[in-house]
């Protein structure tokens, strides 16, 4: 054994140790994993930001933009409005739910496409008086397993899909991985929708708390193309799953009704509605009203050779604000600040009289609309002390076609091989900043920075380790051990190893450093090199067995209330599964010879 080799056995098994001891967070790990191999001259310093350079993170960066812009669209839950018929028995709820998340995630990125299905599960558990954590670890592994099937679905892919261009000259296509992941998947399905009774029951204290409907009031009005004129109140609740209420009925001037569910709703009626604003938003999309204070933002954006770009915020009134005791009809936020008022809760009841009528109170919650540029000077004017974890899309109309057309094109470009999937993507991307389908800020936000920096500082640490040859020792180890044994026997070894690598360090970091290992031993045992990759980005794409090898589970920690040991009653039998299913899968697809 080298020097150079020893030092790469020492880097290697200090990032265990870190990643393992998790007092630093992972990306921060890597950057110092990184200057270590610099110091240690495995990397020359001239290389040792090489990764940043690599085609892989634009792509994951700009599906993950794609991803927000899916989830923002609303589409998912049009969808789901038509399976909701299916989701009667507790088998056909973690089976229809996991065959979406599993589907989604093979378009976009898995984290997100668990994203966009998290709240609905939450509602579903509600309603159906189940626990939450019955439903969200089966949807966790079923995005893991649908982000197998494409190239874009899951970083492991992306990643093995780089050890091959470093390796063969030539990267996978977007639909190399479909044979294995789309077999896998549907395996993992039909466990998972009768496997969830391994999970004990928990209820998460809060599980409910950050979808449950807040009492916000806001007005809308009933236009004349409303699909709604003619029909009742009962049957527009209806269309929000009641998770709107219709508190009262403006007409005739300034008189004011409180309607029961069988009245009639009639062009021009001002609608006093009650929900969560988020809900609101859907009801106003969904039944072409039109929200007050917003017709003033189109106005405006009509004059304006360029109209600001808008932003909703929910904020609360603080003590020395200037709203204090005053309405909302006295304050002309519109005139004087620039801001709509589009809706109020109240004291944590919805007031029961007109939103320009409410007396304003200290701790109030209100949702304002203004330009994107000057918000944060007017609620420092007025008072009002934002609250940053809410992204509220209130007021603002979803662009619900498009980001489909566009996600669709990207697919389409990267599968024709017509232009490298990194640019394809990133020009989807650049689209959606273009047709204001998604704001700057939330294209930003929606980019996992701590993944790309993880990314881009363990590309070149495994490159180094692979050209210090000690990838080839742990191969010629390995090469050993499986010599006297059936070659499926060595693919399942290797998919199991990456399997419990996976979870000790992060999935990024499990293929960076088995992904040369597989293709070394491959080349002792005189195989083809791809088998052995597909088995590192199966093994790594199947994190069942922790809630921190992967963010997916990590994401569903908390809402189902799991704990650190409850994700091996599942992920035990599905890991043997994949292990099981997953190796004549891989050989089928791609040949040893």
């Amino acid at each position: 054994m080298t020097i150079a080799q020893g030092l790469s056995f020492a880097i290697i098994g200090l990032m265990l140790v870190l990643f393992l001891w998790d007092r630093w967070r992972f990306d921060l790990v890597a950057l110092l994993i990184l200057l270590l191999a610099v110091a240690g001259g495995i990397i020359p310093v001239d290389k040792a930001f090489d990764g940043f350079k690599n085609p892989l993170l634009p792509l994951i960066a700009s599906a993950l933009v794609l991803s927000a812009a899916v989830r923002n669209s609303g589409v998912v839950e049009g969808a789901l409005r038509r399976l909701r018929p299916l989701l009667r028995s507790r088998h056909a709820q973690v089976a229809v739910l996991a065959a979406s998340v599993a589907v989604l995630s093979a378009l976009i990125k898995n984290i997100g496409a668990l994203a966009i299905f998290l709240p609905v599960a939450m509602q579903v558990a509600r309603r159906g008086e189940r626990p939450a954590s019955e439903l969200l670890m089966p949807m966790s592994f079923a995005s893991l397993t649908g982000g197998m099937i494409t190239l874009i679905g899951t970083s492991p892919n992306l990643i093995i899909s780089s050890v091959r261009q470093n390796l063969t000259g030539r990267p996978y296509e977007m639909f190399d991985f479909l044979p294995v992941g789309a077999g896998l998947t549907v395996v993992a399905i039909a466990f998972l929708s009768v496997g969830w009774r391994l999970l004990p029951r928990r209820r998460a204290q809060s599980a409910d708390a950050p979808f449950r409907m807040e009492d916000y009031i806001g007005e809308a009005k009933l236009p004349k193309d409303s699909p709604l004129v003619g029909k009742t109140v009962g049957e527009l609740e209806a269309l929000s799953d009641n998770e709107v209420a219709v508190n009262a009925i403006i007409r005739q001037g300034d008189r004011r009704y409180i309607p029961a569910a069988h009245w009639r709703l009639y062009p021009d009626d001002l609608l006093v509605l009650q929900a969560d604003p988020e809900d609101m938003h859907k009801l106003v999309e969904d039944a072409k009203l039109e929200l007050a204070g917003k017709a003033d933002i189109k106005r405006d954006a009509a004059s304006d050779r360029e109209a600001p770009e808008v932003i909703t915020v929910e904020a609360v009134i603080t003590t020395n604000s200037p709203m204090v005791g005053r309405k909302p009809r006295d304050l002309r936020l519109r005139g004087r600040h620039g801001v709509n008022l589009l809706a109020v809760r109240s004291g944590g009841q919805a007031p029961r009289i007109r939103l320009q009528d409410i007396a304003l109170k200290e701790g109030d919650l209100v949702v304002l609309q203004g330009a994107t540029e000057s918000i944060n000077d007017t609620l420092a004017t007025l008072g009002a002390l934002p609250l940053a974890e809410r992204h509220l899309q209130l007021g603002r109309s979803r662009k619900v076609i498009l980001p489909l057309l566009i996600l669709a094109a990207c697919v389409a470009v990267a599968a024709t091989e017509a232009v490298p999937a990194a640019i394809a993507f990133t020009a989807g991307a650049v689209l959606l900043g273009l047709f204001r389908i998604l704001s700057l800020q939330e294209i930003y936000d929606s980019i996992d920075w701590p993944i790309l920096i993880l990314l881009g500082a363990l590309i070149p640490v495994g490159e180094a380790i692979r050209n210090t040859g000690a990838t080839d020792l742990i191969a010629a180890w390995l090469s050993l051990a499986v010599a006297h044994v059936p070659a499926f026997v060595a693919l399942g070894l290797v998919l199991a190893i990456t399997m419990v690598l996976t979870p000790l360090l992060h999935h990024a970091a499990a293929v960076i450093v088995m992904g040369p290992v597989a293709a070394s031993l491959a080349g002792h045992l005189g195989f083809n090199v791809d088998p052995f990759l597909m088995a590192v980005a199966v093994g790594a794409g199947s994190d069942f067995l922790s809630p921190i090898g992967h963010q997916c589970n990590t994401l569903v920690m908390g809402p189902g209330g799991y704990r650190f040991g409850d994700y091996w009653h599942l992920g035990l039998p599905l890991s043997i599964l994949v292990v099981l299913c997953g190796v004549p899968l891989i050989l089928l697809a791609w040949p040893l010879q």
